[in-house]
């Protein structure tokens, strides 16, 4: 087993490997995991991909949740591993953390995760727990955002909701739902949007249509 092959294996679902990094002590890893790898969508053609689904055909609850189950618990079968999912708790996965321990992921000027590719971005779909300590890509290294002096993503939010302290979340999910947030609303987070990374990641308008009406409707975090 190879790195690699995850990757591809992930990619067959345009689906790819967002960080990965070998547990220890305290990271709350299934007990013999030796590589955590953390799968987000694969830009361009993800949500074509997973919005042609069975799932999101069948009128059911939470398409996207019970696509990613499927096709990432697939995946995991092929390496003899478990797959883990952000959703389905509480209890949940410590998924945020993971990311900053991958080295491809920091916190960001608006306190969001922020991605070495993605920007802000940066989602995930699931992890692998892998039995196997793979041979890991070296990451970059350096926080997107100590390169960026303008630093829009924290002047962009218009419900001015977002700082380095913290997340009002209540107060995001009342401006996203109002008339006024509908832009937020059918083209996602402008302060995301505004990250000069996350303009190259070409995540579609439909896919954050759909986290953001899921964020307003279930008040779940966006």
């Amino acid at each position: 087993m190879t790195y690699s092959a995850v990757e591809a294996a992930a990619n067959s679902e345009r689906l790819r490997i967002m960080g990965a990094f070998h547990p220890e002590s305290g990271d709350d890893a299934p007990e013999g995991t030796g590589t955590i790898a953390l799968l987000g969508p694969k830009e361009p053609g993800f949500w074509k991909h997973a919005s042609g689904s069975a799932e999101f055909a069948d009128g059911r609850p939470h398409p996207l949740d019970r696509w990613s189950r499927r096709a990432i618990s697939a995946i995991a079968r092929k390496f003899d591993a478990a797959a883990l999912f952000p959703f389905g708790g509480p209890p949940y996965r410590p998924f945020a953390a993971w990311a900053l321990r991958t080295g491809r992921c920091w916190t960001s000027p608006i306190a969001f995760l922020v991605h070495e590719e993605a920007g802000l971005m940066v989602s995930f779909r699931g992890a692998l727990a892998l039995k196997a300590r793979l041979k890991l890509p070296l990451p970059r290294g350096r926080r997107p955002c100590d390169d960026c002096a303008e630093r829009p993503c924290a002047t962009a939010c218009p419900a001015g909701v977002l700082d380095e302290s913290g997340y009002d979340a209540a107060g995001c999910r009342s401006y996203v739902g109002s008339p006024e947030g509908i832009t937020c609303l059918e083209m996602g987070c402008e302060a995301r949007r505004a990250c000069p990374v996350s303009k190259r990641h070409a995540r579609s308008h439909a896919q954050s249509r759909f986290h953001q009406e899921a964020f307003v409707a279930a008040h779940i975090p966006c």
